[in-house]
Formats: structure tokens, sequence, C-alpha cells
């Protein structure tokens, strides 16, 4: 496999590496692996991996677990960010479990760079992605997952349809429907209300469509780790203390997540390992590394302590 690396747009001493993937109905299909290694390597590695309608640009995030001596992979998943071609659906998947061709490719590379220990750190779809990898595959030694997207929050009756668009989803899996509003995508945003530069033509802020193929790939994946996972390795579970529901504009967006119900996240984090630790975080916003700077330097403490205490 080719790994010629090159340098990165967010500079700083960031890499990438275009990890070429088996084709599908988009054609060609590629996943691409943004890193920096420790000044100070310890042999160890985080592997970080995105939500939906994002990819990696948390480059604190990666100051932080450089400073703690592991070396920093994240990968951008086939038609996210870096990977996403004019060609492709943006952020389609037809199967969740398709995703672990990548993460087995970029695992791979990690380990042929001297890593003796990996741990695997899941935003969102990617805490519900990678908490499936770390039950079928059994080869990290830790997994962090914040905000993790264990279930739709949508309003009951809403809800009800789910399994219906997910049906319909093997039928017609290119129909497509509203995902996302625009109030979680403005407030972190430096040129809205926020204060994080990111590509918006990766992470746009009026989003992506949800396609109904991906609604019922989201839906399956759900249904799988709901009925109880063996994550055999330790599990950090982080998540704001509470969630902000309504379409309108308010401030608490600013410390709530106003994506996923944190409640979900709390009741489905105990059915998955049997060394799972939970944090809230108060004031965290979904993505919680992306909170003002006293709430996610707290993201960051508890990450460490745990780290500490796993002694990994």
């Amino acid at each position: 496999m080719e790994t010629k690396a090159e340098k990165d747009y967010l500079g700083n001493g960031f890499q990438k590496i275009n990890i070429p993937l088996e084709n599908d109905f988009d054609g060609e299909q590629h996943a691409t692996l943004v890193f920096r290694k420790a000044k100070d390597s310890k042999k160890k590695a985080v592997l970080y991996l995105h939500g939906f309608i994002d990819y990696f640009f948390q480059t604190e995030m990666a100051d932080k677990f450089n400073s703690w001596g592991f070396d920093f992979y994240a990968v951008d998943l086939r038609k996210y960010g870096r990977s996403l071609e004019e060609y492709q659906h943006p952020n389609f998947i037809s199967d969740i479990h398709d995703y672990f061709e990548e993460i087995d490719k970029s695992i791979d590379i990690i380990k042929a760079e001297g890593a003796k220990q990996i741990i695997l750190n899941g935003h969102s779809t990617g805490g519900l992605t990678l908490s499936l990898y770390a039950h079928h595959k059994k080869n990290i030694q830790g997994l962090i997952l914040n905000s993790p997207f264990f279930d739709f929050n949508v309003p009951s009756a809403v809800k009800a349809l789910v399994p219906v668009i997910a049906l319909l989803g093997k039928f017609l899996p290119f129909a497509k429907m509203n995902s996302l509003g625009e109030n979680y995508p403005k407030s972190l945003h430096k040129d809205y209300l926020g204060e994080w530069n990111f590509k918006e033509e990766w992470k746009p802020i009026n989003n992506f469509p949800a396609y109904f193929g991906w609604t019922r790939a989201i839906y399956k994946a759900q249904k799988e780790l709901q009925a109880g996972l063996n994550i055999e390795c330790p599990v950090l579970v982080l998540h704001s203390d509470k969630s902000y529901k309504k379409k309108d504009w308010d401030e608490i967006i600013r410390i709530s997540d106003n994506v996923l119900d944190v409640e979900h996240i709390k009741k489905y984090a105990d059915v998955i390992g049997k060394d799972v630790t939970k944090v809230e975080i108060k004031d965290g916003v979904h993505d919680l590394v992306l909170s003002k700077k006293k709430v996610r330097n707290k993201v960051y403490s508890e990450i460490e302590k745990w780290l500490t205490e796993k002694q990994l």
C-alpha cells in the first residue's frame, strides 16, 4: 500500500497519507490519514474519528495528545473532508461496518510506524463506529468516546418513522431529507458566532443532507449497539450535562449538546463493555473539545486522568 506522506493544509507539522479503498457505486474511494508525531514519543498512538458532516481540524486536541507522548492520527473517512470528491454522495455509507476497511488500514500504518499501544478516539457518529469496531476487532488498548451517537435525538412522533425511513433506505438509498440545523455549526465557526476555523466546503453551515440509505446504516448500527456489545478494553464516555432540542437560536447552545440527547448516551454506555467510565462535562457542547476554553480544559484533564488510571 502506498504510504507516501505530504504536508497537510493545517501546517504546524501535520502530514497526510492517502489510503486507497475498494471501489463502490460512486467509483474510486479513498480515506485520508492525517498525523503528527509527538516530540517525546512513548510509542503510543491515538487514532481519532470524526462525526457526521465533519472532518479533522481540532488541532488543540492533537497538541494535548502529543504533549502526553502520544503520536496523533486522525482519519477523514471516505466521502468526508479531505477524502470527499465531487463525484461522490457526501458522507454516504450503506453499512457502518464498511468503515472498518480504512480503520484497519490506518492501524496497519500506525503499527508500521512503531506504535506499541493504540487508543481509538471517536466523536458522535465516529463514536458509534468505533464502538462497533472495538467490539468486533479486539485489537486496541483503549477507547475514548466524545458524545457518541448511540440513538437518534428526534421527537417521539418522528422517531417512530425512523424504522420506516431505514426500510425505505434499502430501496431508495439516495432519497434525502434535511439533517442538522444551522445553529450548532454557526455557534462554532469564527465567521459567525464561534472561535473555530474550519472549511465550509467540508463542514457546511447549511449542512449536507441525510440520505435514507445513510439513515438505514446508522439505525442498524445503533440497534446492534443497543442490544449490547462486548468491548474488552477500557472505555471512557464523555458527554455534556444537558441537551438543547429546540430549533430556535438560544445562548444555551453555547453550553449544551445541540445535536444529541445526553440521556441516550448515559443509558447505552452501560451496555457496551465491562470497563466503562462515564464522565459528565458541565456546559459542554456536542463536540466537547470545541467547548469554551474552561470547559474543554476539563475535558482534557478527564482524559489525562483516565489514561493515567488505566495505565494507558
